[in-house]
């Protein structure tokens, strides 16, 4: 079953994250604050999915009034090729349209195969014409990748 993420699910989604190889977590963004925060400021668009008595699917989904961007887009790996990433999206996406957001975006890493292809098979474009910058704010603020 597919629902709306609240900071009641921190626990279960932080576990998640880490336990899906590769998966990159911010030390402070990621935190119970941080998404906490996240939360409160996108109170209706990100995505959790019940299974088994357990969440094995979320997405952080969030917009600025205008775009909305996808973060930490996961399903547990025992669980996937079961359309759980496509639910999800969809959730997302109707929630962000209720909103009159129009226009979704999302960062997946070039050695993350199993999400580019996820992406590419769900019919997202990848784009070439643009340029991706970051400037960081607070060194403190760590992504730290599981193995």
């Amino acid at each position: 079953m597919v629902r709306k993420m609240t900071i009641e699910d921190y626990d279960k989604v932080y576990a998640l994250w880490m336990s899906i190889h590769g998966f990159g977590i911010r030390t402070m963004d990621d935190s119970r604050e941080g998404i906490e925060r996240f939360i409160k400021r996108n109170p209706e668009t990100s995505a959790v999915y019940e299974q088994d008595g357990k969440i094995v699917g979320a997405i952080l989904c969030g917009n600025d009034g205008r775009r909305a961007c996808f973060y930490h887009v996961c399903v547990s790996e025992e669980y996937r090729k079961h359309g759980i990433g496509r639910k999800m999206v969809e959730f997302c996406c109707e929630q962000l349209r209720k909103e009159g957001i129009n226009k979704v975006c999302l960062n997946a890493f070039v050695t993350n195969e199993v999400g580019n292809k996820f992406w590419q098979k769900m019919g997202w474009t990848l784009r070439d014409d643009m340029n991706y910058y970051d400037f960081v704010l607070n060194d403190s603020n760590l992504t730290v990748f599981n193995k």
